[in-house]
């Protein structure tokens, strides 16, 4: 991935606009976050390289040197350079609307070995999402390990690493450019443990079962997220992050979510539909009656103003749409034809048959083809 271009590593064209890298640095930057990929050195190069690529493509300025010079053009330009690039402290409010806060800067700057946010998911019933309940929730969190500080190495004990001299990042040269990446022996910490931590194994953390329970708030739908203050990692200083819980709704049965609206498919016999009848219906709160429009068409719908669902953020409710869904006999006896044969000569003929009056014209047409 060094050698792409900024355009190549976001993904996206060099006429792309100001919106369009937004985006696509927002989607690139999630994925290799790493909050969501934890003690993955690739993962959190690719991450810095994106950041390095929004960093000169969102100015106007240092992309117009980019477009004409390529990195050398950034020399002296304040960004955009491989060497020295920090990657976890800029950006920061959109990383806090991204993540929810700024656990991996902490992270960085206490060296800590793992970010101090946590996240996880939670499966809650239909039920329990539309009306909100307490639940609780079984998490393991990690804690720095008291024995060697949070380091990995035996009482503490770190050496410069020998092959990135202790910068954490090594370089190679193409031309006249030149590129860097995470140092593959200390994964970019730019020390190791002159020997293994025998408490942790090396990992400076030791991993902790905990069971909080939660307050989820009527409305929450799938891939919602709700922060749990204080409940995440902790890290060497003692300060511990916060846990964020991430939804998947089961689906329902009989009714379907979207967004704040419930939809509701209501078989209706053809005859109830013909006279127009009134029928009750299920809701999310009991009963409702259906006054059927004389004549009701099949996927004709219905909307119940505010018997939806309640928005998690306080705005209101949203509608229940019941559809109708025709219905019909599968057999019929010999009294049942024969009453329906009578209805329909009682509605006669242009009426009952449609089709005849419309069609004629068009029999005639198609025929006169063949002459």
């Amino acid at each position: 991935m060094e050698a792409l271009s900024y355009y190549e590593i976001l993904e996206v064209t060099q006429s792309a606009t100001k919106t369009e890298i937004k985006k696509a640095y927002r989607k690139m930057a999630k994925k290799y976050h790493p909050d969501t990929n934890p003690d993955d050195a690739e993962a959190e190069h690719k991450f810095k390289l994106c950041n390095e690529a929004y960093q000169v493509l969102s100015d106007d300025r240092q992309r117009s040197l980019y477009d004409r010079y390529g990195k050398e053009g950034l020399q002296g330009a304040g960004a955009g350079r491989s060497s020295g690039f920090s990657g976890f402290d800029d950006l920061g409010s959109m990383f806090e609307e991204m993540f929810g806060g700024g656990s991996s800067r902490r992270s960085q700057r206490n060296g800590d070995k793992y970010a101090l946010d946590l996240a996880t998911q939670m499966e809650i019933s239909f039920h329990e999402a539309i009306f909100g309940c307490d639940k609780e929730i079984n998490f393991r969190y990690k804690k720095s390990c008291h024995s060697c500080n949070g380091t990995g190495a035996k009482n503490g004990k770190l050496t410069s690493c020998h092959q990135c001299g202790g910068k954490g990042q090594v370089y190679m040269r193409q031309g006249f450019m030149t590129f860097s990446q995470t140092c593959p022996a200390c994964h970019g910490e730019g020390s190791s443990a002159a020997e293994q931590c025998p408490e942790c194994q090396g990992q400076g953390f030791e991993e902790i079962n905990e069971t909080v329970t939660i307050n989820i708030p009527a409305g929450v739908d799938s891939d919602n997220r709700l922060r749990v203050s204080g409940k995440g990692n902790i890290g060497k200083s003692g300060t511990r992050g916060d846990l964020y819980v991430t939804f998947y709704v089961q689906p329902d049965e009989h009714f379907i979510r979207r967004d704040n609206d419930v939809y509701l498919e209501v078989p209706v016999f053809f005859t109830q539909a013909i006279l127009g009848e009134s029928i009750s219906i299920p809701s999310l709160t009991g009963e409702l009656e259906l006054q059927l429009d004389v004549g009701t068409k099949d996927k004709q719908t219905f909307r119940f103003r505010g018997e939806g669902i309640a928005d998690v953020h306080g705005h209101g409710k949203g509608d229940l749409i019941a559809q109708v869904t025709l219905t019909y006999p599968k057999k019929l006896t010999d009294e049942q034809s024969e009453l329906l044969s009578k209805l329909q000569a009682s509605f006669g003929l242009d009426e009952a048959k449609p089709h005849e009056g419309i069609f004629e014209s068009t029999f005639d047409r198609v025929k006169s083809w063949f002459k």
